[in-house]
């Protein structure tokens, strides 16, 4: 009787076009155990947050919240995030994710663009196959970055049933929309900043900050350019 009901079901799923995809609900984010449930999280980098503060270290976390990061060639780091405790982190919504079994059963407007990607049937699948595809990619600032995995990730996941993730709109997304882990964080992440900006300008003057907007400008025009203009130029 069970199996009939259980057939009806699958039955009628699959006659009306949909599939039903249940997601187990998550564990509370727990900041004090490193645990943030289906999140991008965010720390700042040693040097370079300190002359540009929007640049930071990034990852993305399983279902029951361990962390993930690309930090070094043919290396992805599992619930040891580099460079410190994470500072800012947004929870994504699986909702907005595609879970396809089959080609015909795409719930995202990318069907054939995302099968050719790479689908998966969970959160945690797509990142164990995105992880496994950057454990033998070279590490590089600007061509293959902790951005990429994350991006590479998001891809694969389809998620709010974009293929067009890069490094410029997952640091954006994070930037925008991520919330501060506490007021410590704030301060871990712009007092450096702030401070070289204040010694450069007692000690060199006005021409240090010109200097600091033209590194910043710099990294933004390189990012910008490499994520939509010329995307040859990255190696991931």
């Amino acid at each position: 009787m069970e199996l009939k009901a259980a057939y009806n079901l699958e039955h009628m799923n699959s006659t009306s076009g949909t599939i039903q995809h249940d997601l187990w609900p998550l564990d509370e984010i727990n900041p004090k155990k490193a645990k943030f449930p289906c999140c991008l999280v965010w720390t700042p980098l040693p040097v370079v947050s300190w002359l540009a503060p929007f640049i930071g270290h990034v990852g993305i976390c399983r279902e029951d919240g361990v962390i993930l990061d690309f930090s070094g060639s043919n290396f992805v780091n599992i619930d040891d995030f580099a460079f410190g405790s994470v500072a800012r982190y947004l929870q994504l919504d699986r909702k907005q994710c595609c879970f396809p079994p089959n080609l015909a059963a795409h719930v995202c407007n990318q069907g054939y663009k995302h099968s050719e990607f790479g689908t998966s049937l969970t959160w945690d699948d797509a990142l164990r196959s995105t992880m496994r595809n950057f454990q033998h990619k070279s590490y590089n600032l600007f061509t293959c970055n902790c951005h990429s995995f994350v991006a590479a990730c998001l891809n694969h996941l389809c998620y709010s049933g974009s293929m067009d993730w890069n490094m410029v709109n997952v640091a954006a997304l994070v930037l925008f929309r991520g919330q501060w882990v506490g007021p410590t964080s704030v301060l871990r992440s712009f007092l450096p900043f702030v401070a070289v900006l204040c010694s450069g300008v007692l000690l060199v003057g006005w021409p240090f900050m010109i200097g600091l907007m033209l590194f910043s400008s710099l990294l933004m025009g390189w990012f910008l350019l490499s994520n939509y203009f010329v995307k040859s130029l990255l190696d991931c």
